[in-house]
């Protein structure tokens, strides 16, 4: 069989990312060109800054990925892009140059959900990994549990009902002055402080694998709040440390029940949370006591990246599935029924 070279691109948030990869799981490029310095100033992601910086840099990362993978264009057998979900200016950039470089090249264009390319980022690190498993999506946007029945094919188990975890997580740096990006920053503050310090709840939604983070980031700050009244010190670490494990508790959790309910015998994590030390660590531990698989991609593929896109779509592209050039950015996309 002819080998099938994919070019991804990805541009739903702040990152302008372009890969190739060959046969779905073989990474030939990986350009990430960030803009976390820039959104470090104001605290968080500002989407018309963002939607400038994709403009400007979008041609030469892709450039640079062909280049990286010693490839040409004329070698690539179609163009993947995320079209939602996300913040609409930087996918509408992403997808307005995806269209462009297809036509331009007579390749088709695949239309791929961001959070499916997430899940396809362990199709890349795990060769060995196939449908059916279970995956845990954990990012700034997302957290969703599915069950993946088939390349393409996804069940959705449970998703959260307000707030996602890397949402909570950054909120939570932000107040405990860590700043942006809050994910990385808890992490490495956790790991000098305790976990059972503070006694922060553990977040219940109605449905029996969904997820709430609100009613936690409201009792960190109600804690800290109490601490300021009464003239308590307040230890970061601890802070980080006892939320860090509030969210991961709940997200293990939820996976063990869902494990124990569908009896998958592979599970895996995906999305920027996914490179979280403490949750990779207590879901290994939960996998093995199981005698579940377990699988996650490198810190470098949790976050947003072109390869897990151009990956989707190469398994897009085996089923014939195309998008023609009425292609839109959807910045509410949804996966399997998500509502």
């Amino acid at each position: 069989m002819k080998d099938v070279i994919i070019l991804g691109i990805e541009s739903s948030c702040d990152e302008t990312a372009a890969s190739v990869v060959k046969n779905g799981r073989e990474m030939l490029s990986n350009v990430i060109s960030s803009q976390i310095d820039i959104h470090t100033l104001y605290g968080g992601v500002v989407p018309e800054i963002a939607s400038r910086k994709h403009v400007e840099r979008i041609s030469q990362v892709v450039e640079e990925a062909l280049k990286d993978a010693s490839v040409s264009r004329e070698d690539i057998d179609a163009v993947a892009v995320t079209n939602g979900p996300g913040l609409i200016g930087p996918l509408l950039t992403g997808v307005s140059f995806a269209k462009a470089y297809a036509y331009g090249g007579n390749r088709p264009l695949i239309g791929i959900n961001h959070i499916e390319g997430h899940v396809c980022a362990n199709y890349i690190e795990n060769p060995e990994l196939k449908p059916p498993f279970m995956c845990l999506i954990v990012s700034g946007g997302h957290t969703h549990l599915v069950r993946v029945t088939d390349y393409g094919e996804y069940t959705l188990l449970g998703r959260t009902m307000d707030d996602a975890a890397g949402e909570a997580f950054d909120k939570i740096a932000r107040v405990i002055g860590l700043g942006y990006p809050g994910g990385p920053k808890i992490d490495k503050a956790a790991n000098e402080g305790d976990p059972e310090a503070i006694s922060f709840p553990r977040g219940h939604a109605k449905g029996e694998y969904d997820f709430s983070f609100s009613g936690l980031k409201s009792a960190v700050l109600n804690y800290l709040n109490s601490c300021e009244m009464k003239g308590e010190k307040i230890s970061v670490p601890d802070v980080a440390a006892s939320f860090q494990k509030a969210v991961v508790d709940v997200l293990v959790g939820n996976a063990e029940k869902a494990l124990r309910e569908y009896g998958d015998k592979n599970f895996a994590i995906a999305g920027g949370v996914a490179s979280n030390s403490a949750f990779r660590r207590e879901m290994e531990k939960a996998c093995n006591e199981m005698g579940v698989g377990f699988f996650r991609p490198s810190p470098v593929l949790c976050t947003d990246n072109g390869a897990m896109i151009a990956s989707a779509g190469y398994y897009r592209f085996l089923k014939g599935e195309f998008s023609d050039l009425s292609l839109n950015g959807v910045a509410d996309l949804q996966l399997c029924g998500d509502q």
